[in-house]
C-alpha cells in the first residue's frame, strides 16, 4: 500500500513487510530492473527511517532495526561483487539508491558503507559486515605512510565513524582497514549530518592493507557523485516539504502561495532541483559506460558536483526562506535535510574545488579539443 507523507513522496507502508523480501527483489534482477531495487529501499527507508519519526524518538532505538533491514536487503553491499558475497548491481543502480536515501536524509552510514565497500572489493580486500567509515572524505586532507606501513595523518569530518565497525581508509595507491581503537576521534562542533569526527592517525598500522594504484582518484569521484546523488534526492524532499508549507501556511488571510513572489521562489527551487537530478543522473550513468579516468567522465563528475552544490546553495536558503523561523527550529524536519546537504556539499571536494580542476583540465586539452568534449556528452 502506498501512502503519501506531509511532503508528498510516495512512502511505502507495506505493513507486515518481511525484509528479506528485499533480497529477493535485488536477486531476481531477471531484467535488471532499476525499479525494483528503488522500491526495496523506500520500503525500508519508509517504514524505519521516515525523517519525522526520527525527528520526533526519543533514543536511538530505531537504529538497529534500520540498519539490519538495510543489512539482509543487500544494500550496504549493494556495490560488492557477488562473488565476495555482495549483491553486484550496476553503479548506475547503487547511485539511485543513494537518490533514494537522499529523500529520506537517511540517518545511517548507507552510502559510506557502500562507498566503503566498493574500495575493497576494488582492492581486492574482503568487506566486513556492519557499520564501515571511509576517509578522506574533504579534498584537502593529507595522509601519508611511511616505510614501515604505519598511516599519519588526520581526516576531516567523517560521518558514523564512531559507531564504525571498520574505518576504511584510501591513501597513497592503498586500502587500509582500520580498528576502531586504533584511532583517536574528535567530535566537530557544528553538525553537518552523520555525527562527524576528525580522525587522526598518529603512526597507526592497519589491519588489513592491500595495493589500489589510484584509488585516492577513484575513491573521490565516485564519492563525488554519490554525493550529488544524494544532494538530489534531499533536495527534491526540501521541494515537497517547502510547497506544502506553503499551501498550508496562512498570511493576512490568503496561503502564502498565492503570493507571486513565493510562488517565483518556489520556481526557482523547482529549477535547481531539475538541474541536480540532470546533472546528477548523466554523471551516474556515464560512470557506468565509461572508464572513471576517462575526460568524458570528469567532465561528468566536475559537472555534476558543481552544479549540485550550486542547487544546495540557493534552494536550501529558498526552502528556509519560504518556511521562516520554523524551518530552524529542532522538531521541524527541514532541517534535517539541509543540514545533510551542507555538510555533503563538501564531501569529496567542494565546487569550487571542482571548478578550478575543471578549468585546469579543459585549458590542458586546448581549445580545439573544448567544442567536440562537450558535444559528446
Amino acid at each position: 500500500m502506498i501512502n503519501r507523507s506531509i511532503w508528498g513522496l510516495p512512502l511505502y507502508r507495506a505493513r507486515g513487510f518481511n525484509y528479506l523480501d528485499a533480497v529477493g527483489l535485488l536477486e531476481a534482477r531477471v531484467s535488471d530492473d532499476l525499479t525494483l531495487i528503488a522500491d526495496a529501499t523506500a520500503r525500508i527507508l519508509a517504514d524505519l527511517a521516515d525523517p519525522q519519526a526520527v525527528n520526533a524518538a526519543p533514543d536511538q532505538s530505531w537504529r538497529a532495526p534500520l540498519w539490519q533491514a538495510l543489512e539482509e536487503a543487500g544494500l550496504t553491499r549493494a556495490w560488492v561483487p557477488e562473488a565476495q558475497g555482495g549483491a553486484g548491481v550496476p553503479l548506475s543502480h547503487g547511485f539511485e539508491i543513494l537518490r533514494v536515501s537522499g529523500h529520506y536524509a537517511c540517518p545511517v552510514a548507507l552510502a559510506e558503507t557502500m562507498l566503503a565497500g566498493w574500495c575493497l572489493s576494488e582492492a581486492g580486500l574482503d568487506v566486513p559486515s556492519g557499520v564501515l567509515a571511509i576517509a578522506p572524505m574533504r579534498g584537502h586532507d593529507r595522509l601519508s605512510v611511511d616505510d614501515a606501513g604505519a598511516l599519519s595523518g588526520i581526516a576531516r569530518a567523517v560521518p558514523f565513524a564512531a559507531e564504525a565497525a571498520q574505518i576504511i581508509v584510501v591513501a597513497e595507491g592503498q586500502v587500509m582497514r582500520f580498528e576502531p581503537g586504533s584511532v583517536t576521534a574528535s567530535p566537530r562542533r557544528a553538525d553537518m549530518g552523520g555525527e562527524r569526527v576528525d580522525l587522526r592517525f598518529e603512526s597507526v598500522v592497519p589491519a588489513h592493507v592491500a595495493a589500489w594504484p589510484g584509488g585516492a582518484a577513484a575513491l573521490e569521484r565516485m564519492g563525488a557523485v554519490a554525493r550529488a546523488c544524494q544532494m538530489t534526492g534531499a533536495l527534491e524532499t526540501a521541494l515537497h516539504v517547502t510547497t506544502g508549507y506553503t499551501q498550508e501556511r496562512e498570511a493576512f488571510g490568503r496561503k502564502i502561495a498565492k503570493f507571486q513572489a513565493v510562488q517565483q521562489n518556489l520556481a526557482r527551487l523547482a529549477g535547481e532541483v531539475a538541474a541536480a537530478l540532470s546533472a546528477s543522473g548523466s554523471a551516474a550513468e556515464t560512470l557506468e559506460t565509461e572508464p572513471q579516468d576517462s575526460d568524458a567522465a570528469f567532465l561528468e563528475i566536475a559537472a555534476a558536483k558543481i552544479r549540485c552544490g550550486e542547487a544546495v546553495e540557493t534552494g536550501a536558503a529558498i526552502a528556509h526562506q519560504a518556511h521562516g523561523a520554523i524551518g530552524w527550529t529542532q522538531d521541524y524536519v527541514l532541517q534535517r535535510f539541509t543540514r545533510r546537504l551542507w555538510g555533503w556539499r563538501d564531501d569529496f571536494g567542494t565546487e569550487a574545488d571542482w571548478a578550478v580542476r575543471l578549468g585546469r583540465h579543459v585549458a590542458a586539452l586546448g581549445g580545439d579539443a573544448l567544442w567536440p568534449l562537450m558535444t559528446s556528452r
